[in-house]
Protein backbone atom coordinates (compact mmCIF):
# COMPACT_ATOMS: atom_id res chain seq x y z
CA UNK A 1 0.00 0.00 0.00
CA UNK A 2 1.55 3.51 -0.97
CA UNK A 3 0.72 6.16 2.00
CA UNK A 4 0.96 9.63 1.72
CA UNK A 5 4.41 10.07 3.77
CA UNK A 6 6.63 7.08 3.83
CA UNK A 7 10.38 6.41 5.40
CA UNK A 8 12.73 8.38 7.56
CA UNK A 9 11.95 11.98 8.75
CA UNK A 10 13.87 13.19 11.57
CA UNK A 11 12.80 15.35 13.93
CA UNK A 12 14.97 17.98 13.62
CA UNK A 13 17.00 19.27 16.74
CA UNK A 14 17.28 23.75 16.19
CA UNK A 15 20.33 25.24 17.18
CA UNK A 16 20.48 28.16 19.18
CA UNK A 17 23.05 30.57 20.08
CA UNK A 18 23.84 31.66 23.85
CA UNK A 19 20.83 33.88 23.57
CA UNK A 20 18.41 31.09 22.39
CA UNK A 21 17.80 32.94 18.77
CA UNK A 22 18.12 30.32 15.96
CA UNK A 23 21.31 29.87 14.57
CA UNK A 24 20.17 29.70 10.61
CA UNK A 25 23.27 28.64 8.95
CA UNK A 26 24.00 25.95 11.17
CA UNK A 27 20.25 24.43 11.23
CA UNK A 28 20.81 24.65 7.15
CA UNK A 29 23.72 22.47 7.69
CA UNK A 30 22.58 20.17 9.80
CA UNK A 31 19.38 19.59 7.11
CA UNK A 32 21.57 19.28 4.32
CA UNK A 33 23.69 16.60 6.10
CA UNK A 34 20.19 14.44 6.77
CA UNK A 35 19.46 14.71 3.57
CA UNK A 36 23.19 13.71 2.28
CA UNK A 37 22.73 10.60 4.51
CA UNK A 38 19.39 9.49 2.73
CA UNK A 39 16.62 10.72 4.80
CA UNK A 40 13.49 11.00 3.26
CA UNK A 41 12.94 15.04 4.58
CA UNK A 42 13.23 16.39 7.80
CA UNK A 43 10.53 17.64 10.42
CA UNK A 44 10.49 21.20 11.24
CA UNK A 45 9.02 22.44 15.06
CA UNK A 46 7.97 18.84 16.44
CA UNK A 47 8.75 18.29 20.04
CA UNK A 48 12.73 17.51 19.83
CA UNK A 49 13.15 21.00 17.83
CA UNK A 50 11.15 22.79 20.54
CA UNK A 51 9.05 24.12 18.32
CA UNK A 52 6.68 25.43 20.83
CA UNK A 53 9.15 27.73 21.64
CA UNK A 54 9.14 29.47 18.19
CA UNK A 55 6.80 32.27 17.70
CA UNK A 56 4.42 31.94 14.14
CA UNK A 57 6.59 34.72 12.31
CA UNK A 58 9.59 32.89 13.29
CA UNK A 59 8.30 29.51 12.20
CA UNK A 60 7.25 30.94 8.50
CA UNK A 61 10.89 32.93 7.93
CA UNK A 62 12.76 29.57 9.23
CA UNK A 63 10.47 27.25 6.33
CA UNK A 64 11.01 29.62 4.16
CA UNK A 65 14.99 29.92 4.57
CA UNK A 66 15.45 26.06 4.58
CA UNK A 67 13.23 26.14 1.04
CA UNK A 68 15.39 29.05 -0.11
CA UNK A 69 18.50 26.84 0.92
CA UNK A 70 17.29 24.10 -1.97
CA UNK A 71 15.62 21.79 0.03
CA UNK A 72 12.30 20.59 -1.97
CA UNK A 73 8.86 21.26 -0.51
CA UNK A 74 7.96 17.27 -0.32
CA UNK A 75 11.32 17.00 2.01
CA UNK A 76 9.29 19.23 4.75
CA UNK A 77 6.92 18.16 7.73
CA UNK A 78 6.16 21.55 9.06
CA UNK A 79 4.68 21.45 12.82
CA UNK A 80 1.87 23.49 12.95
CA UNK A 81 0.72 22.92 16.34
CA UNK A 82 -0.37 25.94 18.36
CA UNK A 83 -2.37 27.08 21.49
CA UNK A 84 -4.42 28.86 19.14
CA UNK A 85 -6.14 27.05 16.57
CA UNK A 86 -6.10 30.54 14.49
CA UNK A 87 -1.97 30.57 14.49
CA UNK A 88 -2.27 26.69 13.26
CA UNK A 89 -4.09 27.82 10.64
CA UNK A 90 -2.05 30.65 9.42
CA UNK A 91 0.86 28.53 9.49
CA UNK A 92 -0.69 25.43 7.80
CA UNK A 93 -2.35 28.15 5.36
CA UNK A 94 1.68 29.42 4.92
CA UNK A 95 3.04 26.31 4.22
CA UNK A 96 0.64 25.07 1.96
CA UNK A 97 1.04 28.18 -0.05
CA UNK A 98 4.69 27.12 -0.24
CA UNK A 99 4.01 23.94 -1.41
CA UNK A 100 4.64 21.78 2.05
CA UNK A 101 1.40 19.34 2.04
CA UNK A 102 2.35 17.45 4.87
CA UNK A 103 1.73 18.94 8.42
CA UNK A 104 1.91 17.39 11.85
CA UNK A 105 -1.06 18.29 14.32
CA UNK A 106 -0.66 17.67 18.03
CA UNK A 107 -4.24 17.90 19.98
CA UNK A 108 -5.60 20.55 21.46
CA UNK A 109 -3.78 20.60 24.95
CA UNK A 110 -4.06 23.86 26.85
CA UNK A 111 -7.45 22.30 28.99
CA UNK A 112 -7.21 19.15 30.77
CA UNK A 113 -8.49 16.36 28.96
CA UNK A 114 -11.26 17.79 26.92
CA UNK A 115 -13.88 15.45 25.55
CA UNK A 116 -13.07 13.24 21.92
CA UNK A 117 -16.03 15.88 20.73
CA UNK A 118 -13.97 19.18 21.33
CA UNK A 119 -10.65 17.73 19.89
CA UNK A 120 -12.72 16.66 16.69
CA UNK A 121 -13.89 20.00 16.36
CA UNK A 122 -10.71 21.41 16.94
CA UNK A 123 -8.73 19.58 14.25
CA UNK A 124 -11.76 20.02 12.22
CA UNK A 125 -11.50 23.56 12.34
CA UNK A 126 -7.83 23.56 11.43
CA UNK A 127 -8.33 21.63 8.40
CA UNK A 128 -10.88 23.84 7.47
CA UNK A 129 -9.75 26.73 8.22
CA UNK A 130 -6.81 26.03 5.91
CA UNK A 131 -8.87 24.97 3.24
CA UNK A 132 -6.60 22.94 1.03
CA UNK A 133 -7.52 19.38 -0.70
CA UNK A 134 -3.34 19.14 -1.19
CA UNK A 135 -3.43 18.91 2.66
CA UNK A 136 -1.77 15.84 4.38
CA UNK A 137 -2.05 16.07 8.31
CA UNK A 138 -0.60 13.63 10.41
CA UNK A 139 -2.07 13.20 13.61
CA UNK A 140 0.48 13.73 16.04
CA UNK A 141 0.11 11.42 19.25
CA UNK A 142 2.04 12.56 22.57
CA UNK A 143 0.29 12.01 25.57
CA UNK A 144 2.89 12.17 27.99
CA UNK A 145 3.25 15.46 26.38
CA UNK A 146 0.13 17.18 25.76
CA UNK A 147 -2.05 15.13 28.56
CA UNK A 148 -4.17 15.10 25.40
CA UNK A 149 -5.19 11.49 23.42
CA UNK A 150 -6.07 10.65 19.75
CA UNK A 151 -8.28 8.23 20.73
CA UNK A 152 -9.29 5.32 18.48
CA UNK A 153 -12.96 7.31 17.85
CA UNK A 154 -10.96 10.71 17.40
CA UNK A 155 -9.16 9.24 14.70
CA UNK A 156 -12.44 7.18 13.14
CA UNK A 157 -14.37 10.34 13.29
CA UNK A 158 -11.46 12.99 11.95
CA UNK A 159 -10.75 10.26 9.15
CA UNK A 160 -15.15 9.82 8.19
CA UNK A 161 -15.18 13.69 7.83
CA UNK A 162 -11.63 14.31 6.51
CA UNK A 163 -10.73 11.37 4.37
CA UNK A 164 -8.66 13.04 2.67
CA UNK A 165 -6.67 15.45 4.48
CA UNK A 166 -6.31 12.82 7.36
CA UNK A 167 -3.35 10.73 6.02
CA UNK A 168 -1.29 9.83 8.88
CA UNK A 169 -0.93 9.62 12.60
CA UNK A 170 2.56 9.61 14.38
CA UNK A 171 2.48 8.00 17.81
CA UNK A 172 4.75 8.62 20.44
CA UNK A 173 3.57 7.53 22.97
CA UNK A 174 6.49 4.98 23.31
CA UNK A 175 3.61 1.77 23.70
CA UNK A 176 4.55 -0.41 21.02
CA UNK A 177 0.99 -2.03 21.98
CA UNK A 178 -0.71 1.11 21.11
CA UNK A 179 1.17 1.44 17.63
CA UNK A 180 0.39 -2.05 16.64
CA UNK A 181 -3.27 -1.25 17.47
CA UNK A 182 -3.41 1.72 15.86
CA UNK A 183 -1.23 0.03 12.79
CA UNK A 184 -4.31 -2.64 12.87
CA UNK A 185 -7.12 -0.27 13.01
CA UNK A 186 -6.45 2.15 10.36
CA UNK A 187 -4.48 0.52 7.22
CA UNK A 188 -5.01 3.15 5.05
CA UNK A 189 -3.06 6.12 6.98
CA UNK A 190 0.41 6.37 7.18
CA UNK A 191 1.30 4.92 11.18
CA UNK A 192 4.96 6.76 11.64
CA UNK A 193 5.99 5.47 15.66
CA UNK A 194 8.59 7.82 17.01
CA UNK A 195 10.03 5.45 19.96
CA UNK A 196 13.30 4.13 17.66
CA UNK A 197 12.94 0.89 19.32
CA UNK A 198 10.12 -0.31 17.81
CA UNK A 199 10.24 1.21 14.52
CA UNK A 200 11.49 -2.29 12.46
CA UNK A 201 8.29 -3.91 14.39
CA UNK A 202 5.79 -1.82 13.92
CA UNK A 203 7.24 -1.53 9.69
CA UNK A 204 6.72 -5.35 10.02
CA UNK A 205 2.94 -4.69 10.75
CA UNK A 206 2.57 -2.39 8.27
CA UNK A 207 3.81 0.93 9.15
CA UNK A 208 5.62 3.19 6.34
CA UNK A 209 8.24 5.01 8.32
CA UNK A 210 9.14 7.33 11.28
CA UNK A 211 9.77 10.58 12.59
CA UNK A 212 11.88 10.57 15.33
CA UNK A 213 14.82 11.89 17.59
CA UNK A 214 17.67 9.53 17.17
CA UNK A 215 18.14 10.02 13.93
CA UNK A 216 19.77 13.73 14.11
CA UNK A 217 22.41 11.29 15.62
CA UNK A 218 22.29 8.24 13.66
CA UNK A 219 20.76 8.73 10.62
CA UNK A 220 22.76 5.95 8.72
CA UNK A 221 21.75 3.19 11.33
CA UNK A 222 18.05 4.77 10.96
CA UNK A 223 17.97 4.42 7.39
CA UNK A 224 19.56 0.55 7.58
CA UNK A 225 17.36 -0.83 10.45
CA UNK A 226 14.27 0.97 8.22
CA UNK A 227 15.23 -0.38 4.90
CA UNK A 228 15.10 -4.33 5.97
CA UNK A 229 12.72 -3.97 9.22
CA UNK A 230 12.24 -8.01 8.47
CA UNK A 231 16.21 -8.43 8.94
CA UNK A 232 17.40 -6.36 11.26
CA UNK A 233 20.57 -7.27 12.72
CA UNK A 234 21.63 -7.99 16.58
CA UNK A 235 24.35 -5.68 15.94
CA UNK A 236 21.95 -2.91 14.69
CA UNK A 237 19.50 -3.33 17.41
CA UNK A 238 21.98 -3.16 20.19
CA UNK A 239 23.37 -0.07 18.62
CA UNK A 240 19.45 1.73 18.67
CA UNK A 241 19.26 0.29 22.32
CA UNK A 242 22.96 1.97 23.25
CA UNK A 243 22.34 5.34 21.78
CA UNK A 244 18.83 5.36 23.21
CA UNK A 245 20.42 4.87 26.56
CA UNK A 246 22.42 8.19 26.66
CA UNK A 247 18.85 9.63 26.99
CA UNK A 248 18.71 7.98 30.50
CA UNK A 249 21.78 7.89 31.85
CA UNK A 250 21.01 9.90 35.13
CA UNK A 251 17.41 10.69 36.24
CA UNK A 252 15.07 13.59 35.28
CA UNK A 253 17.25 14.31 32.36
CA UNK A 254 15.41 16.76 29.39
CA UNK A 255 15.51 14.09 26.44
CA UNK A 256 16.36 17.54 24.20
CA UNK A 257 19.23 18.64 25.82
CA UNK A 258 20.49 15.19 26.19
CA UNK A 259 20.12 14.83 22.22
CA UNK A 260 22.07 18.22 21.81
CA UNK A 261 24.60 17.20 24.35
CA UNK A 262 25.31 14.30 22.47
CA UNK A 263 25.12 15.70 19.15
CA UNK A 264 27.96 18.69 20.45
CA UNK A 265 29.71 15.46 21.28
CA UNK A 266 29.98 13.59 17.83
CA UNK A 267 30.17 17.15 15.93
CA UNK A 268 32.82 18.87 18.21
CA UNK A 269 30.64 21.96 18.48
CA UNK A 270 28.82 22.75 21.67
CA UNK A 271 26.61 25.36 20.56
CA UNK A 272 24.27 22.73 20.35
CA UNK A 273 23.94 22.43 23.80
CA UNK A 274 21.90 25.69 24.30
CA UNK A 275 18.33 25.36 24.37
CA UNK A 276 15.42 27.77 24.61
CA UNK A 277 13.75 27.67 27.99
CA UNK A 278 12.24 26.78 29.83
CA UNK A 279 14.56 24.32 29.13
CA UNK A 280 17.83 23.94 30.25
CA UNK A 281 21.05 22.79 29.49
CA UNK A 282 22.18 19.47 31.21
CA UNK A 283 24.17 19.96 34.62
CA UNK A 284 27.73 18.96 34.32
CA UNK A 285 27.35 15.72 36.01
CA UNK A 286 25.02 14.78 33.05
CA UNK A 287 26.47 16.14 30.67
CA UNK A 288 30.18 14.43 31.26
CA UNK A 289 27.85 10.77 31.70
CA UNK A 290 26.46 11.68 28.00
CA UNK A 291 29.84 12.66 26.53
CA UNK A 292 31.37 9.62 28.17
CA UNK A 293 28.66 6.97 27.12
CA UNK A 294 28.79 8.45 24.17
CA UNK A 295 32.69 8.01 23.81
CA UNK A 296 32.48 4.55 24.92
CA UNK A 297 30.72 3.70 21.59
CA UNK A 298 34.05 3.97 20.41
CA UNK A 299 32.88 5.30 16.39
CA UNK A 300 31.28 7.89 15.12
CA UNK A 301 26.95 7.43 15.20
CA UNK A 302 26.76 9.64 12.17
CA UNK A 303 28.60 7.05 10.46
CA UNK A 304 27.15 3.82 12.09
Amino acid sequence: MTHAIEGLWPALLMPFDASGQLDLPRTLAHVRRLLDAGCDGVTLFGTTGEGLSFSVAERKSVLEAVLASGVRPDQIVVTISACALAEAIELGRHAIALGCTRQLLMPPFFFNHPRDAGVVAAVSQVIQGIGSDDLRVLLYHFPSLSNVTFTHATVAELVRLHPQQVAGFKDSAGDLAHSLAIIKAFPKLAILVGSEAHVATAMRAGSPGSINGLSNLAPHLLIRVMRNPEAVTAADEALVLDLLKLLSLLPNMPFVSAYKTALAEQTGDDTWLNVRAPLTPLDNTEAQAVRLAYRALGQNAATL
